[in-house]
């Protein structure tokens, strides 16, 4: 598996990879409003360099936030490979967090988060609704048919700090 930082990739294939998947590189969440295609991460890239997973954070202080996690193909380990690449930052930077927001819909999520070690911290009620005034393309409905409202929360402790 050829992971490379963000760094390493020209910005426009990025910027490319986001407007792809998400629509735009803008991520409105109650953290804040990033541009994904700005941030620190990493990407897995197949033999031909095409992205096959990115991930994206910020450290603040002691704390990592995972602003973003794409696996184009599931079960083949991109998603955890690129969680250990931040876990490795986050520990490199005296962190003793981990955190990051998903919305209600996403239950693959939830399940694929929940058993790295992340648990569920808060979930501000509405808090997509809010985002949608800063950002209206984002989508009224999700996964399954479920309609997207709320903001869940997860959190790691880092080793020897978990909660």
């Amino acid at each position: 598996m050829n992971i490379v930082s963000l760094e390493e990739l020209p910005k426009e294939k990025v910027t490319d990879f986001f407007h792809e998947h998400w629509g735009s590189s803008e991520m409105v969440i109650s953290s804040g409003v990033y541009d994904c295609a700005a941030l620190e991460g990493f990407a897995v890239l197949n033999e031909a360099g095409v992205i096959k997973g990115l991930i994206t954070y910020v450290v603040k202080g002691k704390e990592c936030e995972i602003i973003s996690l794409d696996s184009l193909e599931e079960k083949k380990g991109i998603g955890t490979s690129l969680m250990k690449e931040v876990e490795n930052v986050a520990a490199e930077n005296g962190c003793t967090r981990i955190t990051l927001i998903t919305t209600n819909d996403n239950l693959l999520a939830l399940k694929f988060y929940q058993k790295r070690g992340f648990r569920i911290s808060t979930i501000p009620r509405d808090a997509v609704e809010k985002a949608r005034r800063v950002k209206p393309k984002i989508p009224l409905i999700g996964h399954d048919g479920i309609p997207i409202r709320d903001e869940i929360e997860l959190e790691k402790g880092m080793k020897g700090d978990e909660k």
